[in-house]
C-alpha cells in the first residue's frame, strides 16, 4: 500500500514566548516492510535530527526569539507491505525484556490484574492477544476527547471510555501482569470509512509460537493485526516515550493546539 501522509501540528500562544523546544518523532521508522519514498518536515527554527533510545528517527526543534506560534507539518510518501497475521521480520536491537517495564501510564493497577486474567496467561499467543484486543475494545469504547494525554489505563478501564492511545496503554498494563514483552506504536493509519484519527497508536507484543518468535503487532482499536494500512512512527514504553511532539516552552500564556491529520491510500498494481 502507498500511503500519502500530510500531519500539520499547529501551537497558538495568546502573549509571545522566547523559547520552545521540541522533540518530533515525526518520520517513518525503517522497517523491512516499510519504505520512504518522500519525506519533509517544515518548521520555523533549527531541526537538528537524531536517533532516541528506542532507535527512533528524531528531531529536536527549537526556536528562539519573540513568536506566538508553533506551525509543524510532516509529509511524504511511505510503502507499506502487508504483514502475514502481525508478525514483524525485525526483532530489533533492544531486548525484549526492556518492554516489560511498567511507567506510570501503563501501571497495571488491581481492576487491570482482574482484567487481564481473563484474558492472558504467561505464553499466551497471537489468537489470545487478539481476544484481549477484542476485551478491550468492548470494555472501553472509543470516544474522542474522553481522555487526555496524562491518563493512565486504569482511568481508561474506570472510565469505560478512551482513545486509541488508552487501548494500547491498557493492552500494556494487562501484559506486564504476566511479563510478556510488550511495546507502544505511536504512526498512521488508514482509516477508510471508521470513525477513528489517522493518527492511530497501537501496540507490539512479543509472542513465542511453534513456527514463530518475535513481534506481533496489534491495532487494539480495531482487534486485529496491523498491517499495509499502518504507517509506523516510533516506540517506546508508552506514549510519553513514542509521542510524535513534546516540549517545553518559555512565556506564551494560554496555549491552543490544532492537530490535523490526511492519510490517502493507493493499492499497487500487479
Amino acid at each position: 500500500m502507498k500511503l500519502t501522509i500530510r500531519h500539520e501540528t499547529i501551537y497558538h500562544y495568546t502573549a509571545p514566548l522566547a523559547y520552545t523546544i521540541q522533540q518530533l518523532r515525526l518520520t517513518p521508522r525503517t522497517e523491512s516492510h516499510q519504505r520512504t519514498q518522500s519525506w519533509h518536515i517544515a518548521t520555523a527554527g533549527r531541526c537538528n535530527a537524531f536517533s532516541d533510545a528506542f532507535g527512533n528517527l528524531s528531531h529536536m526543534l527549537t526556536i528562539t526569539g519573540p513568536h506566538d506560534e508553533v506551525r509543524i507539518v510532516a509529509s511524504g510518501v511511505v510503502d507499506v507491505a502487508p504483514l502475514d497475521r502481525g508478525r514483524l521480520v525485525q526483532t530489533g536491537n533492544l531486548s525484549p525484556l526492556v518492554f516489560t517495564v511498567p511507567t506510570r501510564l501503563t501501571e497495571p493497577a488491581s481492576p487491570i490484574v482482574a482484567f487481564a486474567a481473563k484474558y492472558l496467561a504467561p505464553a499466551a499467543r497471537s489468537r489470545e492477544m487478539l481476544t484481549l484486543a477484542g476485551a478491550i475494545r468492548s470494555a472501553v469504547g472509543y470516544q474522542s476527547g474522553a481522555t487526555g494525554v496524562t491518563s493512565t489505563a486504569a482511568d481508561a478501564l474506570l472510565l469505560g471510555h478512551g482513545v486509541c492511545q488508552d487501548h494500547a496503554h491498557l493492552f500494556l498494563a494487562c501484559c506486564h501482569t504476566q511479563g510478556i514483552p510488550a511495546r507502544y506504536v505511536s504512526g498512521y493509519i488508514d482509516a477508510g470509512a471508521t470513525e477513528h484519527a489517522e493518527s492511530h497508536a497501537w501496540v507490539d507484543v512479543w509472542v513465542e509460537e511453534v513456527d514463530f518468535s518475535g513481534w506481533v503487532s496489534i491495532d487494539v482499536t480495531h482487534a486485529k493485526f496491523a498491517s499495509d494500512s499502518h504507517c509506523r512512527l516510533a516506540i517506546g514504553r508508552d506514549y510519553d516515550s513514542a509521542a510524535p511532539v513534546r516540549g517545553v516552552r518559555r512565556g506564551g500564556g494560554a496555549e491552543s493546539l490544532r492537530v490535523h491529520v490526511d492519510v490517502t491510500s493507493e493499492a499497487h498494481t500487479v
